[in-house]
């Protein structure tokens, strides 16, 4: 009986000890996710050279609204300015798209993020067209005139 009970009270001391290894990992991970993405968020220089096809199309940013509605509003919300429906839950927070900041980024700087993704935001570079996310970059351009 007194083995027994020393058996299983190893077997409980194993298993807090892993359970405090396991928390201690996740932990770590969580703070370097986080300090990663706190970073600023800087497209290599190759990508800022890029032009984009559809620059100064009226009918891409409205193309470009549509693809807006359906896969950037969740987050960037309806007006663009980082305040969508799934924004309090995400770290980072979603760009404001109104601001100077973004406004300001080449088009090709902005293909390339939504191409290539960073936590929270995904790639899109397999759910949209090389066309579509030019458009996309046409209408968050024209939402800097809409503040």
């Amino acid at each position: 009986m007194k083995n027994l009970q020393s058996t299983q009270k190893m077997k409980n001391a194993g298993l807090l000890v892993s359970a405090f290894l396991l928390t201690c990992v996740f932990t770590l991970a969580t703070q370097k996710c986080n300090a990663q993405s706190a970073k600023p968020w800087i497209a290599p220089a190759s990508a800022s050279q890029v032009k984009n096809p559809f620059a100064g199309d009226a009918n891409a940013a409205k193309e470009g609204k549509k693809l807006y509605v359906t896969y950037c509003t969740p987050c960037h919300g309806n007006t663009g300015k980082g305040d969508g429906i799934a924004a309090a839950a995400l770290n980072p927070k979603p760009a404001n798209h109104t601001s100077e900041a973004v406004q300001n980024e080449p088009d090709g700087s902005l293909y390339w993020k939504m191409t290539e993704g960073r936590g929270p935001m995904i790639s899109y570079k397999q759910l949209l067209k090389d066309n579509q996310r030019w458009q996309l970059v046409c209408y968050i351009k024209t939402l800097g005139k809409k503040k």
